[in-house]
């Protein structure tokens, strides 16, 4: 089964393996590119203002700034003929806004949603620790219950990187949204 040339965004919260999904995914085109959303938070040296539970006004901002800088990263190489994978934690009612910044299609939008146990299971064999301001079951709940019910949704909780890319290319029709 091919995958068609497009814009594929893969969402979830953290150590739902949306890295090793995404690489894994841009791989298997001619022409594929990588874009880790979350690089543009790492950018800011100083003044960088993280996402909490008790999220200020100027942390908003600042995601809604790195999701503006991602998509024209991903509107810059897909216009030059790549095929592109975008993964961030795209959460909430967030997502929409996000997804508005795109004027390109097809647009494919994947959600990595494994249980709880899996995701704690998960971050403690990491090299990096994602859960500081957070706790897994908060952010899985804003995820379960504040994203639209939009693209594909995979419960990769007992499956293989493997098993969960090729879920993904067999529905892929499932996960285009526009």
């Amino acid at each position: 089964m091919t995958l068609e040339r497009g814009i594929y965004i893969i969402t979830g919260v953290m150590a739902s393996g949306k890295s090793t999904i995404s690489q894994m995914l841009a791989e298997k085109f001619e022409k594929g590119v990588h874009v880790r959303g979350d690089v543009f938070r790492k950018m800011i040296v100083k003044g960088n203002i993280d996402m909490t539970p008790n999220y200020s006004q100027s942390a908003l901002e600042q995601l809604r700034l790195r999701f503006k800088i991602a998509a024209k990263v991903v509107e810059m190489y897909y216009n030059a003929g790549f095929s592109v994978v975008v993964q961030d934690n795209y959460l909430g009612k967030e997502v929409m806004g996000f997804l508005d910044e795109f004027k390109s299609k097809p647009i494919y939008f994947i959600t990595l949603h494994p249980n709880v146990n899996s995701i704690i299971n998960r971050e403690q064999k990491r090299n990096k620790s994602g859960y500081t301001a957070w706790q897994v079951e908060t952010l899985n709940n804003v995820l379960l219950h504040e994203n639209p019910k939009i693209g594909l949704w995979i419960d990769s909780s007992y499956m293989t990187p493997e098993e969960t890319l090729s879920e993904i290319i067999k529905r892929k029709k499932e996960a285009r949204i526009k």
